[in-house]
């Protein structure tokens, strides 16, 4: 019996141990929210080992078997990252020593000790604790009347009813080449918000927004109409001014399918060449035509974001490769950049004493760009002198939010407030 007992232990010692690890790895990380969100994890995952081990009730590190695996769905990306490859580990460990133990138990007929409810009562109680806190604040800022950057939800008065006076979503095509492989002439299209009111006689900021890998041009207004909504609400109570958002592509036909990194830095061509033309001479902006020198001159009313692989083409195509036509910007759960690139791009002869008027980065904190944006982050900060944390750049962890739609529509509600601000150069 004591032998069983021994071998008892030694799922749960590795999930410990395992947890103690990613712990360790989120100190030195040094994104808060989402220490406090491993933090908590670990702890269930820990008192749930402990449990089965001193109640004898292995069945209870089935539970900790399949939060673990939820977590590493979660929270990696073959492709992109790994970080937190550990929860497979204690998800195989957990499983493996449940089903075993659970197996012998069965055989032998035994019966659980009542030891385990208490460690079990604990886990509950803190995670009913946290639901609590969780919920109490995603409802307050639901249904606040404030307008400020929020991490919890966008409040309800932005998306629930749409606005009296709606903008219009029309379809722009535009003729541009196949940049990252043979160059050939190809048409593309992309979507373009007007705000409700639009007059032609009127000059409008503009927004060029970008989609991740598998969505095209619509995801923004059209796939997702909840962020239409809240465009037109926003500049109906004016918490904006009216602008324009223009929704483009990277995708270029079937063009490096099996490796997209490519597009994210060719957009630039294709940005600069055609898209801006294109758009900018059919509607009213501040940039008096299409030259390079009206659009450098009309940078200050120019943004430029993106979510996922939105968010690196974002850095690559815009940030590093066009910053003499974009002053705002903003990165959704994407990032893949080395400090050692932002020096060599931003600090060029070109760009190097261009203002950059502000820079809002996002993700949630089960988003598995996580790690790396923190790391980008970091880099940015220690090597580029113009860039002032909580003065033209902030990072924002947004609470129980993954790698989805609602993380982004958050992240768009928080841009939309940090861009065209008072530091516009008028």
């Amino acid at each position: 019996m004591q032998i069983s007992r021994k071998y008892q232990l030694i799922a749960p010692v590795i999930v410990w141990v395992l947890g103690m690890i990613q712990i360790i790895r989120y100190i030195m990380l040094g994104n808060m929210a989402a220490l406090l969100t491993v933090v908590l994890l670990e702890v269930w995952f820990g008192m749930t080992s402990y449990a089965a081990y001193r109640g004898k009730f292995p069945a209870l590190l089935i539970m900790v078997g399949i939060g673990a695996a939820v977590c590493y769905v979660f929270t990696n990306h073959a492709e992109t990252t790994l970080f937190n490859v550990i929860y497979i580990f204690q998800a195989a460990a957990a499983l493996l020593g449940g089903i075993l133990g659970t197996a012998v138990m069965l055989r032998k007929k035994e019966r659980p000790d009542k030891k385990w409810i208490s460690p079990v009562a604990a886990v509950l109680v803190m995670v009913l604790a946290f639901l609590a806190v969780w919920g109490v604040q995603f409802f307050r800022v639901r249904s606040t009347e404030a307008v400020k950057d929020e991490v919890w939800g966008v409040p309800k008065k932005f998306d629930s009813v749409p606005a009296t006076a709606q903008g219009t979503v029309e379809e722009l095509t535009y003729d541009t080449k196949a940049y990252a492989t043979d160059q050939r002439d190809v048409q593309k299209r992309a979507m373009v918000y007007l705000p409700a009111g639009y007059d032609e006689s009127k000059k409008y900021n503009i927004l060029y927004l970008m989609h991740g890998t598998g969505d095209d041009e619509e995801y923004w207004l059209v796939t997702h109409p909840e962020n239409k909504v809240m465009l037109d609400l926003l500049i109906e109570q004016e918490v904006i001014e009216p602008l324009i958002v223009v929704t483009p592509t990277f995708y270029v036909e079937d063009d490096c399918m099996d490796g997209l990194d490519a597009l994210t830095y060719s957009f630039r061509e294709e940005l600069r060449n055609e898209l801006m033309p294109a758009v900018e001479t059919r509607y009213s902006t501040y940039a008096d035509s299409a030259s390079e020198e009206d659009f450098s001159a009309s940078r200050d009313h120019r943004a430029f974001a993106g979510l996922s692989r939105g968010a690196v083409t974002t850095i690559h195509s815009v940030i590093c490769g066009s910053l003499d036509y974009f002053s705002w910007f903003g990165t959704f759960s994407g990032s893949r950049t080395s400090a050692d690139y932002f020096r060599e791009k931003l600090q060029t002869e070109e760009f190097k004493d261009l203002p950059i008027h502000y820079w809002y980065v996002s993700t949630g904190n089960f988003d598995f760009a996580l790690p790396g944006q923190v790391e980008d982050y970091k880099g940015l900060l220690a090597v580029e002198p113009r860039m002032q944390e909580g003065v033209n750049i902030s990072f924002d962890t947004y609470p129980m939010r993954y790698h989805s739609a609602g993380n982004w529509h958050i992240s768009l509600y928080n841009c939309l407030q940090k861009i065209f601000t008072d530091q516009t150069a008028q």
